[in-house]
């Protein structure tokens, strides 16, 4: 299936995104204002846990900071992939009875998801902003200006791995059970709690496994920038980059091979 045939339907890929977007909340309580209390709820839980009791170090950053800096910018890919990976035994019955590009799907999943990055991102910028203007320990610099790098790459891998898995649920359904243990554990080897030098600093081969992980520097500039605590460093992003065009393909080949049969084994 061509990017140009998703193009043309890129009308129903924004129908998709409002009606994920308008679903999710539409019969709450607080609706929209979950997009808010979540990321806080699990920065402030972070930072009684982490901070308070297990008095883990966050390089001088206020720790409502930091940890709000990691939560929102994990939870979009978090949130996107375990959404895309059930992507064809939640809409089985719309895909054997319409035809449409079946990329369209995963696709306005990532798109929605970024909406609501959008929004936490707000909430962590007035965050950011408080402590930027109230104290001298946050350092923000020019590395801030690749967020919108990091989202895509974020968006990319969210997308490439949910795909992969997508089509493997057809036929192992538990793979689905799997990977929400699976993105909970991925968290720990991600600095979103840690900082990357504590990580790094972990015997091998858990060294190895955190070196591997295309994840790490996203999260690692998007804190540095901002925070100004952390390293940067261009060919560890550049790894990123790598890595997240090889898992996109490679999900966009298994999820249009699988689409062509995954009604015979949903």
């Amino acid at each position: 299936m061509g990017l140009r045939e998703v193009w043309r339907y890129r009308d129903l890929v924004m129908l998709f995104v409002r009606r994920d977007f308008v679903s999710t909340y539409k019969q709450t309580i607080l609706g929209p204002i979950w997009f808010f209390v979540q990321p806080l709820l699990t920065t402030i839980t972070y930072v009684v846990v982490f901070s308070g009791i297990a008095n883990l170090d966050t390089g001088g950053v206020p720790p409502l900071a930091f940890y709000l800096a990691g939560v929102t910018i994990w939870n979009y890919f978090a949130q996107a992939l375990t959404a895309t990976s059930s992507v064809f035994t939640a809409n089985a019955a719309i895909f054997g009875k319409v035809y449409f590009p079946r990329l369209t799907m995963p696709l306005s999943i990532v798109l929605s998801n970024l909406v609501r990055f959008g929004i936490q991102l707000g909430l962590f910028l007035v965050v950011w902003a408080y402590f930027t203007l109230t104290t001298e320990a946050i350092h923000p610099n020019s590395a801030l200006l690749l967020t919108p790098l990091l989202v895509v790459l974020m968006g990319g891998l969210a997308l490439g791995l949910g795909m992969i898995f997508s089509a493997l649920t057809t036929k192992y359904r538990d793979l689905a059970m799997l990977l929400t243990f699976g993105v909970q554990l991925l968290m720990y080897a991600t600095p979103v709690i840690l900082p990357l030098s504590k990580l790094l600093s972990l015997p091998n081969p858990y060294r190895w496994f955190i070196l591997a992980n295309p994840l790490n520097p996203i999260v690692e500039t998007f804190r540095y920038g901002f925070l100004g605590t952390g390293s940067f460093s261009w060919a560890y992003l550049g790894y990123s980059l790598v890595a997240t065009v090889v898992i996109l393909l490679l999900g966009t080949v298994v999820f249009n091979k699988v689409e062509k049969s995954f009604t015979d084994t949903v």
